[in-house]
């Protein structure tokens, strides 16, 4: 492990130590039996690790729950694994892998950004707005569609009174002939 940052608020104060115990093991573990490159994300006790490994051996994880999209996950492990070869040469990181000796403080940032997928990342936010026009477009189409329905009703009765008045307009011609006639 190079470098952590961890946001561990959700868990109790008790917790937090196991619960980062368990997101360095299990991540290890996925990361040393995957192969070079690789994307993948496993499920584990509900939550999800999000694993990126580069072809020059640099790797990261993310664990977040299942809510979280995996796409933005594997592009916020994108991003921090490009800014930290950027910022930390490879030189330094496949020589000394001792934390204390790298010098890279860009994680607490990447955190708190991605908190929010949809803030994070505009295919999210895009695709959060397209759901909610879908819903607005059906709703539209549903209420055209019942007042259509109202209106094919209202169509149906003007026929009706147009039938009714005829009858009505024929039995008052035939009364009037009856009255002239007496």
């Amino acid at each position: 492990l190079l470098n952590g940052s961890f946001d561990l608020q959700s868990f109790s104060f008790f917790q937090r130590n196991s619960v980062r115990q368990f997101m360095v093991f299990t991540g290890k573990l996925i990361i040393d039996r995957s192969p070079i490159p690789n994307r993948t994300t496993v499920k584990e006790q509900g939550y999800l690790c999000h694993v990126y490994i580069r072809a020059d051996c640099l790797s990261g994880l993310v664990v977040t729950d299942e809510e979280y999209p995996s796409r933005v996950a594997h592009n916020l492990l994108s991003k921090v694994l490009e800014d930290f070869s950027a910022k930390v040469p490879p030189s330094v990181w496949k020589v000394d892998r001792e934390p204390e000796h790298i010098d890279y403080n860009g994680l607490d940032s990447f955190l708190a950004r991605y908190q929010d997928p949809k803030t994070a990342d505009a295919m999210t936010r895009v695709q959060e707005e397209l759901d909610e026009t879908k819903i607005i477009l059906h709703n539209t189409i549903q209420a055209v569609l019942e007042r259509g329905e109202k209106l094919d009703d209202l169509v149906e009765r003007s026929e009706g009174l147009n039938v009714q008045s005829k009858m009505f307009y024929k039995q008052a011609r035939k009364m009037n002939r009856c009255c002239t006639w007496v």
